[in-house]
């Protein structure tokens, strides 16, 4: 166990370490280097577009599945067994993934590393709010997001020569030999609170201001902030499982130039969350969700759009999409504290990543299905880029809040 009294800076630094490597593992691997597995899966596996999409959808159903028990296991659990048991899970389904022949045990495998990244995601951005005070906790969660980001870019630089060096499936057990890290850290380091280490939150104790809404339109504008979220998660991962195999299939890229591109996702992700939250800090948190839906609808167009405009618009889509990749789920979080007030805040945003996980579920499902049909994702990309342009609308219509100095 590390002593907190001998380390020379608040033990809440380690706590975000810790946090940024699972997320680096439960979520940035297991999730964004999917993509990048993909092509070669695809070969090895003789997949379809279709079967492609199932197996991205496997995942999201076991994420559901995982944000509607998270709550209970870590009342019953606490966090730090949460996170450590779900990364474990993440650990061992890859392992097994690498040894798999037929796509119903790649579906069911991929569900199970879905349930284990919400078991180990939810609890850590849970212990946020407990060892930061309100005016530091908007940053360390941007930097705990951050892992996501760097996860991509070294994926992006490593799994395209790994797959071509050794197979897809030695990709899969260096994944779970980092999960497998990110477990015994976590073990090592996480405390559920302060308090078992005998400190205090690390912060400036301050007033909180209540919600200026009444009772009576918190069900509209959680309904309408779901939605909005349904989009992002709808659409985010069609992009973020497919764009390699776009860029492979029918941009001509190799696998090496495609993991390339796909690493300056990350790069510009690291800051997406950090940058657009204090943005929405200044112009309020519609008017940033606006301008965020407004990039991933640039982003869209441009991939939808590449193949006719060039390599050029591949290269702005990536642009464009990393550097908000991160941004909505930040905003949100703070947007629901404001419009529902913070006693409803923790309720709101469980009933919210519902709506985020449903869509999750439905949309890498639905364009592996489009573009079996259609043999290109270019349909898919336009439905997307619909989808957050009636997002950036649907957005226009909440009030704004601009948090106010004091």
């Amino acid at each position: 166990m590390i002593s907190a009294r001998k380390i020379p800076f608040h033990y809440g630094w380690l706590i975000i370490l810790s946090g940024g490597l699972t997320l680096f593992a439960c979520l940035g691997l297991a999730r964004f280097a999917f993509g990048l597995l993909l092509p070669a899966m695809r070969q090895g596996l003789a997949l379809g577009y279709d079967q492609m999409g199932l197996i991205s959808t496997g995942n999201f159903i076991g994420y559901l599945l995982s944000v509607a028990l998270s709550p209970w296991l870590i009342r019953r659990y606490r966090p730090r067994v949460v996170i450590c048991s779900g990364l474990l899970l993440v650990c061992f389904c890859m392992f097994a993934i690498s040894r798999v022949d037929t796509l119903v045990s790649l579906v069911v495998l991929y569900g199970l590393v879905g349930v284990g990244s919400g078991f180990a995601n939810i609890p850590s951005m849970v212990l946020v709010s407990h060892w930061f005070r309100r005016n530091k906790r908007g940053m360390a969660a941007g930097l705990m997001i951050a892992g996501n980001g760097l996860a991509i870019i070294i994926a992006g630089l490593t799994v395209p020569q790994l797959n071509l060096t050794y197979g897809w499936r030695s990709s899969w057990l260096v994944l779970a030999l980092v999960s497998l890290l990110a477990a015994l850290f976590a073990w090592l380091v996480v405390r559920n609170d302060p308090g078992e280490l005998g400190l205090e939150p690390y912060g400036r104790f301050e007033a909180v201001e209540q919600s200026e809404l009444g009772g009576s339109t918190n069900g509209r504008i959680l309904l309408q902030l779901g939605i909005i979220y349904l989009i992002f998660g709808l659409t985010y991962m069609v992009y973020g499982t497919f764009i390699v195999t776009t860029m492979v299939d029918e941009f001509g890229f190799s696998a090496a130039r495609a993991g390339q591109l796909w690493s300056w996702v990350g790069f510009f992700a690291l800051f997406s969350g950090v940058l657009f939250g204090s943005v929405s800090d200044r112009i309020g948190r519609r008017n940033g969700m606006i301008l965020v839906y407004g990039m991933f609808t640039c982003a869209y167009l441009l991939a939808g759009l590449g193949a006719h405009l060039g390599s050029w618009a591949l290269w702005l889509s990536v642009i464009f999409y990393g550097s908000v990749l991160f941004a909505v789920p930040t905003i949100m979080a703070a947007a629901v504290a404001e419009y529902l007030g913070l006693e409803r805040a923790a309720s709101g945003f469980s009933i919210l990543t519902l709506f985020f996980a449903a869509g999750q579920i439905i949309g890498p499902g639905s364009a592996g299905l489009l573009a079996e049909i259609t043999k290109t994702f270019v349909p898919s990309y336009l439905v997307s880029a619909g989808l957050t342009a009636l997002a950036a609308l649907l957005t226009l219509r909440l009030r704004n809040t601009v948090r106010s100095e004091g």
